[in-house]
């Protein structure tokens, strides 16, 4: 599945991409299903199954699910 659109025209391999890539895919996931029903662990992971081609979920899996994980709880997704 090819990453969701971003509204950075660049991708590069570290957290801080990874991030800005994972948020959008969060929130747009919210906007086309507002009543998606899934947990947040449901969800986490159907995100990560969307955004698993970016360049840093590629190179380091573990680090990315952390990224990931700090990104729901800073920002109360």
């Amino acid at each position: 599945m090819p990453l969701p659109p971003s509204t950075s025209s660049q991708i590069f391999n570290n957290a801080d991409s990874f991030a800005q890539v994972f948020d959008e895919a969060w929130k747009s996931h919210s906007l086309q299903n507002p009543e998606h029903g899934l947990t947040t662990a449901e969800k986490l992971e159907a995100i990560l199954e969307r955004v698993a081609e970016h360049p840093f979920a590629q190179a380091d899996p573990a680090t990315a699910r952390q990224v990931a994980a700090f990104r729901i709880r800073l920002l109360d997704l």
